[in-house]
């Protein structure tokens, strides 16, 4: 069944629309909190558990549901979600949050179990479908969301009892599953996005796959996931980001990025692999030498390598699957560069302890970022495709299909 609405014709429409909007909307009241936290309207708002919570269960899962939900269709050929299933699963994410913030406001915990359900959902419906490809490498993704989706059911009653806030030890193993499904997802559009912008211009092709660096990149940050929410000794964690960082930077000199700098897309995904590797270094030298705090690593991450990626993968899928060029304009470069400077600032105040107001700066900047993204591409998640332009040249990857994502 399909819906007149151009909304509910491909799963990047809602979820990028929903989850752009609930974090722009999050991260404003977080600044607000920390530079007012008497004057907060909302219980959760001066909760630093609420902000890892709903940042990472709220905003990450639904920007994460839009890209494997528009991807798989492209890159593995599964049948697109649409129309009735799709409206179905964007108000199981819609019910959950508003459980969330009703279990904050009311007191009643079993209120925000709701949000359960969203994850399990969208599992439901890609793993039948990803059973029948032939390239086995998408399974992968199975693992990573049943993962997201035990952080997230750990949140619950059974880590904290109040039910309405994750705990650290629950939102790193979120953040962890995130950096693998960014390490796959990212590092398959990435390297053949950028060698599409090298042949353009003539200046070579896409770098070579290497199945064995690939799948050493992923086992390596699985092993520094386990090592480090198990509590092994630091040398073993330092020594397992350590090993990340030199070969994700291994990975993505061989990208050659800075080659396609140009491209204000590619770009943005290229330097959120930057800010990834800088994110394992800093956790090594947490680790090694406590050079830095524990958490610094946490906000290269997600400030830096998530918010640069979103940026620049979102823009792309909605430019690509709408019909229109590919070129990101002035808004979206400058909401780039917004982005750069709130992870810089969010970094600055984790390794000097500066206090709650560079922290709410960076909030503030990181929001302002998505809401011009918001301004720039949410017209065209409301509107009709236009017709379909030809697809750049097909490019070396591990499957067979040619890049169309």
């Amino acid at each position: 069944m399909r819906f007149a609405t151009p909304l509910w014709a491909s799963g990047f429409r809602p979820f990028f629309l929903l989850g752009v909007g609930y974090g722009a909307a999050l991260m404003l009241a977080w600044a607000f909190a920390l530079a007012a936290p008497d004057a907060v309207p909302w219980p959760a708002f001066a909760a630093r558990s609420w902000h890892a919570r709903e940042m990472l269960f709220g905003f990450a899962t639904a920007i994460v549901a839009g890209v494997v939900l528009t991807a798989l269709p492209s890159w593995a050929g599964i049948d697109e979600v649409h129309g009735l299933p799709l409206a179905l699963l964007s108000a199981l994410w819609i019910a959950g949050r508003a459980g969330v913030w009703l279990a904050s406001a009311c007191g009643i915990a079993s209120i925000a179990l709701v949000e359960l359900l969203f994850v399990p959902a969208l599992l439901a419906v890609v793993a039948p479908r990803l059973l029948r490809v032939t390239n086995r490498r998408y399974l992968l993704l199975l693992p990573v969301l049943a993962a997201l989706f035990a952080a997230q059911f750990a949140a619950h009653g059974l880590v904290d009892a109040s039910g309405t806030g994750a705990t650290r030890a629950t939102a790193q193993a979120a953040v962890y599953a995130i950096v693998v499904l960014y390490v796959l997802v990212g590092g398959l559009f990435t390297p053949v996005f950028t060698g599409n912008v090298l042949r353009e211009h003539g200046r070579g092709d896409q770098a070579p796959f290497v199945p064995a660096l690939e799948a050493v990149a992923v086992a390596l940050v699985v092993a520094l996931a386990a090592l480090d929410l198990s509590g092994a000794p630091d040398a073993w964690v330092g020594a397992a980001a350590l090993a990340c960082t030199l070969v994700h930077g291994w990975r993505v000199v061989r990208w050659r990025g800075w080659r396609a700098s140009e491209d204000r897309i590619v770009l943005a995904m290229n330097l959120g692999f930057a800010w990834l590797v800088a994110a394992f270094a800093l956790r090594a030298a947490a680790a090694l030498g406590g050079l830095v705090p524990a958490d610094a690593w946490v906000h290269a991450f997600t400030v830096g390598a998530l918010g640069m990626m979103m940026l620049g993968l979102m823009t792309r899928v909605v430019l690509r699957h709408t019909g229109r060029p590919l070129g990101a304009s002035p808004l979206i470069a400058v909401a780039g560069a917004t982005m750069f400077a709130a992870a810089l600032l969010r970094l600055a105040a984790s390794v000097h302890a500066l206090g709650n107001a560079p922290v709410a700066l960076s909030a503030l900047l990181w929001a302002l970022a998505f809401a011009a993204w918001l301004a720039c591409c949410g017209p065209m998640l409301l509107a009709p495709s236009l017709p379909r332009r030809p697809g750049p040249a097909p490019a070396r990857r591990p499957a067979s299909r040619s890049a169309r994502g």
